[in-house]
């Protein structure tokens, strides 16, 4: 099996829970701190060693391209006055070595039709799926622990957490069986049950590493609800075929594609800030 040198970032969604903020912004593009979702996302990729970035792109979404890009005008304003820390932070908003792929989905067809339009640039490779909404703060980089995991087991891989069961309808939930610990070999998995038909409260969130036989199978899935290509489908149609695994990983999650889960994120991570976290910290003590 290859290495993973490529990282699928499906960023076309409307962002419509956080509107107004999102009308002519991207969702990925809103702050956690300093950072904006996406940064986090890609970071996250760079640790884990992938090299190779691909946007799944849509409409209103060109700030996350200038994002990634070289910024002439600004570089020169911050060298000309001598802002040089500030310069460094911009010039390495993504390291030179790494390359920024750029696809546009022409329709809001779903996830599944999202990966499927990276085809072209995956090709036959395993490649990493990083849902930028959901921010994970671990020890170690979650993807970094799932490639990991891909070398000693080099298949496909669901990231996936504990939810409480009444929660189960907001997520794709898992059937499987212990492998070792942290590990499950998966041998179901049903998009959004209802509670009392999960079959287990093992819900798979925004991290994916998966084999380049899933997109034969999101060919071939058939559009649910809203025209949408789920990429559960294609996950459940790849699993009656191949291997597949749960990781349980180590870390916090937080839902950034809710306003609470954006709220949880900005206090924990502006808590740990090098330049902030201190005060704010005296800050929120003093709120109580």
């Amino acid at each position: 099996m290859k290495k993973i040198t490529k990282a699928v970032f499906p960023v076309a969604g409307m962002g419509s829970r956080f509107l107004p903020a999102t009308k002519a912004s991207p969702k990925e593009m809103m702050p956690i701190v300093d950072k904006p979702l996406i940064q986090y996302a890609v970071e996250e990729a760079v640790a884990a060693g992938i090299t190779d970035m691909v946007f799944i792109t849509g409409r209103n979404k060109r700030a996350i391209e200038d994002h990634f890009d070289k910024a002439y005008e600004l570089e020169a304003e911050l060298e000309m006055r001598g802002k040089h820390e500030l310069l460094r932070l911009v010039r390495e908003v993504i390291p030179a070595h790494i390359n920024c792929i750029y696809i546009r989905q022409t329709e809001p067809l779903g996830l599944g039709h999202a990966v499927l339009c990276a085809k072209p640039v995956v090709q036959d490779e395993p490649f990493a799926v990083i849902l930028a909404d959901d921010l994970i703060d671990g020890p170690i980089p979650i993807i970094t622990q799932m490639v990991d995991v891909f070398r000693q087991h080099p298949c496909s891989i669901l990231g996936v957490q504990n939810v409480a069961r009444d929660q189960t309808r907001q997520y794709g939930i898992v059937g499987s069986t212990p492998l070792e610990p942290d590990i499950e070999q998966v041998n179901g998995i049903v998009e959004k049950p209802e509670p009392e038909d999960a079959p287990s409260t093992l819900a798979v969130v925004g991290r994916y590493i998966l084999t380049p036989r899933i997109f034969h199978h999101l060919e071939k899935v058939q559009a649910g609800a809203g025209g949408e290509i789920q990429l559960t489908d294609g996950i459940a149609a790849l699993m009656r075929e191949e291997k597949m695994l749960a990781y349980r990983f180590k870390g916090t999650r937080y839902d950034c594609g809710s306003k609470l889960g954006y709220l949880k994120a900005m206090v924990a991570l502006g808590l740990k800030h090098p330049e902030v976290g201190g005060e704010f910290a005296a800050y929120l003590d003093g709120l109580e």
